[in-house]
């Protein structure tokens, strides 16, 4: 009997090792420098906006996570329900600026091949998405998103905001292509309360091969 105990004991521990490590999140590197957004997006909002604020949803999704591999070893079905909120807001933001700092780059372009026909499909022209995007960017009242997401289910493109760090996939359905976030630490040392000047300049550094990838991803 005592062995039985030990040795479930033992199991437990690995279990819940386990769960802990799959829980765990890291930052990910930038594909690019600090100062490589320059002059559309300065070195010290890059630097504040990457290790400081995104390295804060990591470790607040790592520490929300661990208390819910707890809860849910001892199914302590309240306690998980109560870890929403952190799980969504700290999950949503880790998401969020992971897809972000992708989708950004210093060489800029435009959408080409695939992309660029939905683009003209679904909105008219590469203009036209561009003024619908960023006004619904700049009119998210407090922190956001506005998002170019993919509709999978009717195959068409379709832009979408959201507030605070609600992850798009998760509270929409849409798959996310090309995000631009709109709390003020993106911006604010920049172009102040401006939040128009900053979503027009971030088109200058879309990096659209990667958010065809993400296009012709979402299609497969």
């Amino acid at each position: 009997m005592l062995q039985l105990l030990k040795h479930t004991i033992h199991r437990n521990v690995i279990s819940a090792a386990t769960i802990t490590s799959r829980s765990k999140y890291t930052l990910p590197d930038l594909p690019y420098d600090y100062d490589a957004l320059e002059p559309h997006i300065s070195t010290d909002i890059m630097r504040l906006h990457h290790s400081k604020h995104h390295a804060a949803y990591v470790n607040n999704l790592n520490v929300a996570a661990e208390k819910l591999a707890t809860a849910q070893s001892a199914s302590d079905v309240s306690s998980i329900i109560a870890l929403e909120p952190a799980l969504k807001f700290n999950g949503g933001g880790h998401i969020n600026h992971s897809i972000f700092w992708e989708t950004l780059s210093p060489s800029g372009g435009e959408p080409s091949g695939d992309l660029k026909a939905a683009i003209e499909r679904d909105f008219g022209s590469m203009e036209n998405m561009k003024t619908k995007l960023s006004a619904m960017s700049v009119g998210v009242q407090g922190s956001g998103w506005g998002w170019l997401g993919y509709n999978k289910e009717d195959g068409r493109l379709q832009l979408a905001a959201c507030r605070n760090q609600n992850p798009l996939q998760a509270t929409t359905g849409l798959i996310p292509l090309f995000g631009i976030d709109v709390w003020e630490h993106a911006y604010y040392l920049q172009y102040e309360n401006v939040r128009p000047d900053y979503v027009k300049a971030i088109f200058n550094v879309v990096n659209w091969k990667n958010v065809s990838k993400r296009f012709a991803d979402a299609k497969a």
